[in-house]
Order: C-alpha cells, then structure tokens, then sequence
C-alpha cells in the first residue's frame, strides 16, 4: 500500500469570492421563500377588499315618453347603489304608462338588494317597459363607474355627474 501525498494549494482570494457567492446563494434563495409563501389570512383578507367602483354621486339619464321628460336617478357612493328613483314624473305619463312605476319599483328592490345588475327577472307582461328602465339605470351606473386607474390621469380631473 502506498500512500501518496496530495497537496491541496487554496488561494485566499478564492476561498473569499467562494463564501461571497455562497451567501448571496443563500440570501437569493430567503428572497425567493419570502416572496411566494402566502401571508396569513388577515392580509389576505384585506387585499380581497374591492377598490372603489364608483364615483361617488347622483347620476340621471333621461327617458323620453310621449314628449315628455323622466328622469332615472342613481345615487352611489364608493362601491354601493344607495338608491334609485324617477324624478320628473309627470301625471300624464304615470296615467299613459301604467306599468312604469310598478315595474320600476319591482327593478329598483332588486338592483338594491343584490347591488348589481345581473340575474334581474321581470314579468313578461312589462318586458318591454322593464327593459327601457333597466337600460336608463345601466346608462347612470356607466356614468357613475370609476375610471380605471391610468398615470395620465391626473388627480384633480374627476367625471362630472349629469
């Protein structure tokens, strides 16, 4: 058996660039672990909060019925619809249009109960009355929608409501 002798030469310059490399290995791969574990649920929660949806404000679309003039009136805040209302009803149009004001109602409770406007049902004796008030509230929360976020946009330049 003959043992032969190894010399092993280590330079210190290497051993340093070794252990500087080996720790940013290291703290590359904390960043990594930090970065895509989830947080805990409270964080998540919060981030889970919906931004503002509206503009807040009053928003009227007009209806032209028989040469007269109805407005649809749509109150929000940041993310609800507080209300919504015919202003401007004149007695010749409510006698004219039975069905304007019981359906209105009837699209109104559900709007406000479910605060948005899918899945709304309507009886098909006032479809077609339904359908021109649903689109006089669809044409006020477009106008109350909340601009998408752009670095264009300044802050002082708001929609105005009409």
């Amino acid at each position: 058996m003959s043992s032969k002798t190894k010399i092993v030469v280590l330079h210190l310059k290497e051993l340093i660039y070794t252990g500087i490399f080996a720790l940013l290995g290291i703290l590359f791969i904390i960043l990594l672990i930090i970065m895509f574990i989830p947080k805990d649920k409270k964080e998540t929660n919060a981030m889970e909060t919906p931004s503002a949806t509206y503009v807040p404000g009053i928003y009227t679309t007009s209806l032209i019925l028989n040469d007269n003039v109805v407005d649809v009136e749509v109150t929000v805040d940041e993310t609800n619809i507080n209300d919504i209302r015919m202003i401007n009803l004149d007695e010749a149009v409510a006698t004219m249009f039975p069905l304007l004001e019981p359906s209105f109602d009837d699209l109104a409770h559900q709007i406000l109960g479910s605060q948005s406007l899918d899945g709304i049902t309507y009886a098909d004796d006032n479809k077609y009355t339904s359908m021109v008030l649903l689109n006089a509230i669809k044409a006020s929360l477009e106008k109350a929608k909340a601009p998408a976020p752009s670095p264009s946009m300044s802050p002082s330049a708001t929609p105005d409501a009409s």
